[in-house]
């Protein structure tokens, strides 16, 4: 908490708090990345405060430059809005949705508004030596990178959320610490009282490298099915166990740190710790019922072999034979042609359980057949055509 001694002071004044958090909708879904702090949110509607909620809307389409070497490309309004929608419902998995505890808010609703006049007084509020002080401008103007005026705006932008909705405190990762900051800023430049700021850690991806995004490919989403949801959580690296249990569970500090003792000292395998974990995430978003049944899906691909209950069906080709790679690639179990020759060669691309070497196949062949690439993606050929 930044700065530290403030949240005792306003407590003592027996209200509830404004608790801001502010997402850009640059994606469609919501990440256990972006669920660590939404229940970190939920924790202060559960003690009474009030959690406000800002979907950035406008902000989604100038760009968070944080941690860029290069400038964004900007999304369009029609995307934002699309973005938007989705979101929404996956902030409902996380949150309290009631209008005692929760108020969403659009930042179009004030940014929209503003004139020339308001944005060439809020421009007045900092200085060009303030911006370059933020560490990934500092790199890329001492690196002559580009950095364009939109860019300087994008936190001018967001601080005026917390102007707007005069928050107490404001949450956000700890990438976001500068951002967030200058909400506080610009709250004591408009004359209120500034706020308070909140980090959490960021939670990396399924890469166990960089940090959970969906455009890096590297996330799971609240909204993943169960069976995914499970099957994403195994294939983490072990050594990301502790920050996942401590980060994207509800399980208490003592219970985590029992787990990682046990996982330390070994009297704990790390395959059944992640196994509990894999049901502790998907039972805090589908229920205990659904984590068990993901459960025995992923023993039913993964340890014996066999293709999940339910495969989505694809129609094969008029043509015959078939040409298997682009098949795989409009059924969408690989990405190109190219790589799906590549799978076919390393003999990751299995009929009916049994792995083929062919490109080509009759279509008599693949009727009916459950074709396997890798060890998650299945499809049923139907002859439809």
């Amino acid at each position: 908490m930044v700065p530290p001694d403030e949240l005792a002071e306003r407590l003592a004044e027996g209200r509830p708090l404004r608790v801001k958090l502010g997402l850009d909708p640059t994606a469609p879904a919501v990440t256990l990345g972006w669920a660590v702090v939404l229940r970190k949110l939920r924790q202060f509607q559960e003690l009474g405060h009030k959690a406000v909620l800002i979907v950035g809307d406008f902000t989604a389409q100038v760009g968070d430059p944080s941690h860029r070497e290069s400038q964004r490309k900007r999304l369009s309004a029609a995307q934002v809005r699309a973005y938007a929608a989705s979101v929404l419902d996956g902030f409902k998995k996380v949150l309290i949705w009631d209008d005692s505890l929760l108020e969403v808010r659009h930042n179009s609703e004030w940014l929209g508004k503003l004139e020339m006049e308001d944005v060439l007084e809020l421009t007045s509020k900092v200085t060009v030596a303030q911006m370059l002080e933020r560490g990934d401008f500092q790199n890329r103007f001492n690196g002559n990178q580009p950095i364009s005026l939109m860019e300087f705006m994008y936190p001018l932008l967001q601080g005026m959320d917390s102007v707007a909705i005069d928050s107490d405190i404001e949450l956000g990762g700890s990438d976001q610490l500068w951002n967030n900051m200058m909400g506080r800023t610009l709250q004591e430049r408009y004359g209120k009282r500034g706020q308070m700021v909140m980090t959490m850690p960021l939670l990396i991806g399924t890469d166990g490298v960089q940090k959970m995004s969906q455009s890096l490919g590297n996330s799971i989403a609240v909204s993943d099915e169960p069976s995914d949801m499970f099957g994403k959580v195994m294939s983490i690296p072990d050594q990301l166990m502790a920050q996942y249990f401590e980060l994207a569970t509800d399980l208490a500090v003592e219970e985590v740190e029992a787990v990682l003792v046990g996982l330390e000292d070994g009297s704990l395998h790390p395959g059944d710790t992640k196994r509990r974990l894999g049901r502790e995430v998907v039972g805090l978003y589908w229920g205990s019922g659904a984590a068990e049944e993901a459960e025995a899906a992923f023993d039913q691909v993964f340890r014996r072999g066999e293709a999940p209950d339910e495969v989505v069906e694809f129609a094969l080709p008029s043509d015959d034979p078939v040409f298997l790679p682009a098949l795989l690639r409009n059924a969408g179990l690989v990405k190109s042609s190219s790589e799906a020759r590549r799978l076919i060669t390393q003999g990751a691309v299995k009929i009916d359980g049994e792995t083929i070497t062919e490109e080509a196949l009759s279509r008599s062949i693949l009727a009916g057949v459950t074709v396997q690439v890798g060890k998650r993606r299945f499809v049923k050929l139907t002859a439809d055509r």
